[in-house]
């Protein structure tokens, strides 16, 4: 008679199996998170690569103007009477208001005063003036005057 091997009722094959599956799953985790982080480092490579050209660039158009700042009076010249504010001796300067500048309050006219008209005859006569007349620093101030008629039904009838 063979000895038969005992049968064991505490197998270890359950809690073997569901270690091997959490070891699967961390390493599953591990790995959808290096591949983000892998991504987002390939972004930002992109990023740094792109402002490195940019810089190049940059720093290739100083030294363009660098070089026409040396060799180019013309380039100077320009640039000293457009920054510096330079004349040359004879030049005529022409300064005209900063359009970023706050406008100066507008000048009010002084109100119209009514004049007492004369009685006269005469329909030309009988139309009052509207108020003093503007002078050229007032301009257009104030709103305008409405027109006097001149017809002989708008004056009033005369007095004997």
């Amino acid at each position: 008679m063979t000895p038969e091997a005992p049968v064991r009722t505490d197998s270890f094959r359950p809690v073997l199996g569901a270690t091997v599956l959490l070891v699967l799953a961390l390493l599953a985790i591990a790995a959808l998170k290096s591949s983000r982080d892998l991504e987002a480092a390939h972004g930002r490579e992109r990023l740094l690569e792109t402002r490195i050209a940019a810089t190049r660039a940059e720093s290739e158009r100083l030294r363009l103007r660098v070089d026409r700042l040396r060799n180019d009076p013309g380039m100077l010249e320009r640039l000293a009477r457009e920054d510096l504010g330079m004349v040359r001796p004879g030049d005529v300067v022409i300064e005209l208001p900063d359009p970023r500048a706050p406008a100066p309050p507008a000048r009010v006219a002084p109100p119209a005063v009514p004049v007492p008209v004369p009685a006269s005859s005469s329909p030309a006569a009988a139309v009052a003036p509207m108020g003093p007349p503007l002078s050229p620093e007032a301009g257009s101030a104030g709103p305008p005057a409405p027109p006097a008629s001149k017809s002989p039904a708008a004056a009033p009838p005369a007095q004997e």
